[in-house]
């Protein structure tokens, strides 16, 4: 699985990166990306990031 934020929808506010660091970084255009897979070990810290995006901006892909 992999986390995939939609760039129109992201307001850059940080929280998905301060959740899970492992996964989350901010780009260049101060939006959030995710730059890594969801693996066993990080996927809870992934799902309270999706569910903490204050616009709902992220999702899990296959």
């Amino acid at each position: 699985m992999r986390a995939f934020v939609d760039q129109d929808m992201c307001i850059g506010c940080g929280l998905c990166e301060g959740t899970c660091p492992e996964v989350f970084r901010m780009n260049d255009e101060g939006k959030a990306e995710a730059y890594a897979d969801t693996t066993d070990e990080n996927r809870d810290a992934v799902l309270e990031a999706i569910d903490g995006c204050p616009v709902s901006a992220i999702r899990e892909e296959e």
